[in-house]
C-alpha cells in the first residue's frame, strides 16, 4: 500500500496537470509496506519501541498515534503529520506463538488497487513507522475516562460501522459522503464522546465544535487533482475545503477533554 497525506495532491496538483497520476505513492492514511525504506530495520524498531515506551509510561490504554510520511520541507502550512491511527494496549501473540504486552494499531487504510477505496487494518508499531519519511511521532493519550469510553467503541461493531469506504485525501470532517484516516479517527472520539454511533448526531457535533484545518489549494488546482487522481474528492466540500489534521484533533481534545497529553517522539541522538 502507499502512504502521504493531502500533501501529495498538494505537490501533485503544483506539480503535476496532465500527468498528475504522478500522484500515486500520496495519500491521507495507506500502509507504508512496499514504500522505499528512509531508515534501516534497527532504526525504526528501535523508534518503536520507543514510542511504546513513552505511551506505557503515561499509562495509555488508548492513544491517537501520527507518522511523518512526507519530508517536513513538503508538508503544506498547519500540517505536520500524514497519518494518524489509534494505538491500543493489547496481548500479542507473536509469530512464535508467545503473548507479549503491547500495542496494536488500528488504522483506516487506502487500498492499493483502489485509492478511493479505504479499509480498516490493524498492524503494530514497527508496521506504522515502517516507510516514514522522518522518525518523528504525535501522541496524544486522552483522560482516562474517555481512554475507556474510546475501547469500547473500538472493540464494539460501532468501529466499522462509523467507517466510510469512500475515500477522498482531503474529506471534510463536516459532512457524509467521503473519509480519510483523520475524519474516521475523529468519528470515533465523537462516538466516545457523546456515546451514541448515530453519524448524523456525530456530524452535528463536529460542526458545531470542532475546528478543521482550512485546505489551501486553490479551487482550480483542487478540480486538477480529482480530474486526475480517484484519492482526491470535493464531492462533500462546500465552499473553502477543510480537513481533519493531526494537529487540529489535539487542538479539540485540549479544549474538550480535561487531562488530555499531547507531545512528539524524536528518536535517541
Amino acid at each position: 500500500m502507499r502512504y502521504g497525506y493531502i500533501f501529495g495532491l498538494v505537490l501533485s496538483v503544483f506539480l503535476a496537470v496532465p500527468g498528475a497520476h504522478a500522484a500515486s505513492g500520496f495519500s491521507s492514511a495507506s500502509s507504508q509496506a512496499g514504500e522505499e525504506a528512509h531508515f534501516q530495520p534497527e532504526q525504526i524498531i528501535k523508534f518503536a519501541k520507543k514510542v511504546e515506551k513513552e505511551m506505557a509510561a503515561k499509562g495509555a490504554q488508548v492513544a491517537v498515534l501520527a507518522r511523518m510520511g512526507r519530508p517536513r520541507s513538503e508538508l503544506p502550512e498547519g500540517m505536520h503529520f500524514t497519518h494518524v491511527a489509534f494505538a491500543v494496549y493489547s496481548e500479542i501473540t507473536t509469530s512464535d506463538g508467545r503473548k507479549v504486552p503491547g500495542y496494536a494499531i488500528y488504522n483506516l487504510y487506502q487500498k492499493n488497487d483502489h485509492p478511493d477505496i479505504s479499509e480498516l487494518v490493524q498492524d503494530f508499531p514497527v508496521d506504522f513507522f515502517a516507510g516514514v519519511a522522518e522518525l518523528e511521532a504525535g501522541i496524544i493519550v486522552p483522560s482516562p475516562e474517555l481512554q475507556q469510553r474510546l475501547l469500547g467503541v473500538i472493540t464494539s461493531p460501532a468501529y466499522s460501522a462509523l467507517h466510510d469506504s469512500r475515500y477522498s485525501v482531503i474529506a471534510n470532517p463536516y459532512t457524509l459522503g467521503r473519509q480519510n484516516c483523520t475524519e474516521f479517527v475523529l468519528d470515533v472520539i465523537n462516538a466516545a464522546i457523546y456515546q451514541t454511533d448515530d453519524i448524523n448526531k456525530i456530524k452535528a457535533n463536529e460542526k458545531a465544535y470542532f475546528v478543521a484545518q482550512k485546505v489551501n489549494v486553490s479551487p482550480f488546482k483542487l478540480l486538477l487533482g480529482a480530474m486526475f487522481t480517484k484519492e482526491v474528492s470535493t464531492s462533500d466540500q462546500e465552499g473553502t475545503p477543510v480537513t481533519a489534521t493531526f494537529e487540529t484533533i489535539g487542538d479539540y481534545l485540549k479544549k474538550y477533554d480535561a487531562g488530555s497529553q499531547a507531545w512528539s517522539v524524536f528518536p535517541d541522538n
